[in-house]
């Protein structure tokens, strides 16, 4: 399937496909981590990581409208992780098929199969033509941040619901530390963040929605000024580590007074990442210089 995840980008096919994150074999498993889309990243696709039920299904709609967007016209994934939300239980608010129509666009591009228009598809081209395809692909994919934006205040503006587009932050007022994190964890973490705001601790959660593209200049702009950043995650790319926690690193590198950024492996696998772990880990931050490799903890 790798191969025709390029294929459906080089295509142009804004396909919009909903991926359950599972450990990947071997050895065997169906525990949520996030390792199989993140393994993806560089094949196209527009990433979305979704914390709930309802985040999902909502991001599923905005997806369409960002990669139908004729300056766009690329695919997109939303991904969640599997048990924390693909088997829980939750009251989900699905809106009317004539609510959706109202809100996306007629979906009319520019080429399509038609037996009456005579197309050819799938040629071999040459390296110039090649470059200029991957280059255009760039141009479309930096489109994309400012439509994500679009979309979700288009959608608040008609369902009632809003997410923060590229990214949410969630009681960073005066933070000595955010907590950076993606997917269902960001639930736990608003919990930990909460008690430990009780207890005296000036953190916040920056919560990732789009990692492909990577936000760099939106991450760049919410983080300045802070002194640290922990990343906790769920994903391991062996011979790298942490993937958002890497690409976060390379997104913040040369900027002025960049903060210490911390890189914490805590969930790989489906391990359970409790409220208190979160603090745990927290103030083991606090107290301790980052190095540049991931931890496991």
């Amino acid at each position: 399937m790798h191969e025709m995840l390029h294929y459906a980008s080089g295509a142009r096919t804004p396909i919009v496909m909903p991926v359950v994150n599972r450990t990947l074999g071997s050895p065997w498993g169906f525990w949520p981590d996030q390792t199989d889309s993140l393994a993806q990243r560089d094949t196209g696709w527009i990433q979305f990581y979704t914390e709930g039920g309802q985040e999902s299904l909502d991001m599923i709609i905005q997806a369409y409208k960002v990669a139908e967007n004729p300056d766009v016209m690329l695919p997109a994934m939303v991904c969640h992780e599997a048990f924390y939300v693909s088997h829980a239980l939750e009251p989900i608010t699905v809106p009317s098929q004539a609510a959706v129509d109202a809100y996306l666009p007629p979906f009319n591009p520019e080429h399509r199969l038609d037996v009456d228009r005579k197309e050819s598809w799938g040629n071999v081209v040459t390296q110039d033509m090649f470059y200029r395809h991957r280059r255009d692909m760039g141009t479309s994919m930096s489109h994309v941040p400012d439509l994500v934006q679009k979309a979700d205040a288009e959608f608040a503006e008609q369902f009632g619901r809003r997410y923060g587009g590229i990214l949410e932050k969630y009681r960073c007022e005066d933070a000595e530390m955010y907590i950076v994190a993606f997917g269902a964890m960001c639930g736990t973490i608003r919990e930990a963040v909460d008690q430990m705001r009780d207890k005296g601790l000036a953190v916040g959660l920056l919560k990732v929605r789009l990692f492909r593209p990577f936000p760099v200049q939106a991450l760049q702009a919410a983080v300045a000024g802070v002194p640290r950043l922990v990343v906790m995650e769920r994903n391991y790319s062996p011979g790298l580590g942490g993937i958002l926690h890497q690409e976060l690193k390379a997104a913040l590198y040369g900027t002025e007074n960049a903060p210490l950024v911390h890189g914490y492996l805590s969930g790989v696998g489906g391990v359970n990442v409790s409220v208190d772990r979160i603090e745990e880990l927290t103030r083991k931050a606090l107290a301790e210089a980052p190095v540049t490799e991931s931890v496991w903890v």
